[in-house]
C-alpha cells in the first residue's frame, strides 16, 4: 500500500477497497488523473485507488510527475526525546533533497547536521518512505519521496537552526509534547512517519 498527501489530503493506492471518503478501481491511467483532480479540486478529503497490481497503479501514477528525492531522520536522545525543526511556523522534521551520488543513508546524515547543527549523529536503521505532492511555482507536479531513517545522538547538545533555510528553532521533544505541541502543528506525512517510528520501538 502506498499513501501520498496531496494538499495535506489522502491517497491511498492498495488491493482492496478501503471504505475511504472515496474509492475508485483502477482502470486506466485516466483513473489517476481523476483521483488527483477531486483532491485538489473538491472537498474530498481522503480517497482509494484500488487494483489488483499495486506495482503496475504506482508506475503508472509517477508518471504524471518529476520525482525528488529526500532523505531525513528521526533522531533520539538517551532521554527517548525526538529532535524536531520548526520552519515557517510548522514543527518539522529534519531532511532535505538527495545531492547527486549521495546513499539515502549518507544524505540522511548530512540533511540533519546542517539544518540541526548536531554532528557525529549515529545511524540506526531504515524506518518507512513518505510521498507528498507539490507544484512548483512553475506549475510542474512534484512527487517528493523522502526515506526516513532512526538514529541516535548522545553528544553534547550542539543544536542550532539553520536560519538560512528558514529554520527558527531545533527542540527535543518527549511523547506528550509530540502530540500536544508537535502534532497540532505538522504536516500528515510527518505524524505517519513518528506514528511508523513509535510502532517500530513497540515491537
Amino acid at each position: 500500500m502506498y499513501k501520498v498527501f496531496v494538499n495535506e489530503k489522502k491517497l491511498l493506492v492498495s488491493k482492496h477497497p478501503e471504505n475511504l471518503e472515496k474509492d475508485l478501481r483502477f482502470e486506466s491511467f485516466t483513473t489517476l488523473e481523476i483521483a488527483l483532480d477531486l483532491l485538489e479540486n473538491t472537498s474530498v478529503k481522503e480517497l482509494n485507488v484500488f487494483g489488483e497490481n499495486i506495482e503496475e497503479i504506482w508506475k503508472e501514477f509517477q508518471k504524471l510527475f518529476r520525482i525528488i528525492e529526500a532523505a531525513g531522520g528521526l533522531v533520539s536522545n538517551p532521554q527517548g526525546e525526538l529532535l524536531f525543526i520548526k520552519r515557517l511556523g510548522k514543527w518539522d522534521l529534519p531532511k532535505g533533497k538527495m545531492e547527486k551520488g549521495e546513499s539515502r543513508e549518507e544524505s540522511a546524515v548530512r540533511e540533519i547536521e546542517e539544518e540541526t547543527g548536531l554532528q557525529d549523529v549515529e545511524l540506526v536503521e531504515f524506518i518507512n518512505t513518505t510521498y507528498h505532492i507539490y507544484i512548483e511555482r512553475n506549475g510542474e507536479k512534484i512527487l517528493k519521496c523522502t526515506h526516513w531513517f532512526e538514529m541516535n545522538y548522545d553528544g553534547e547538545d550542539t543544536s542550532k537552526p539553520q536560519i538560512e533555510e528558514g529554520i527558527t528553532e531545533v527542540a527535543w521533544k518527549n511523547t506528550t509534547q509530540i502530540e500536544e505541541e508537535v502534532f497540532p502543528s505538522t504536516f500528515q506525512n510527518i505524524k505517519l512517519i513518528v506514528k511508523d517510528f513509535w510502532n517500530l520501538k513497540l515491537k
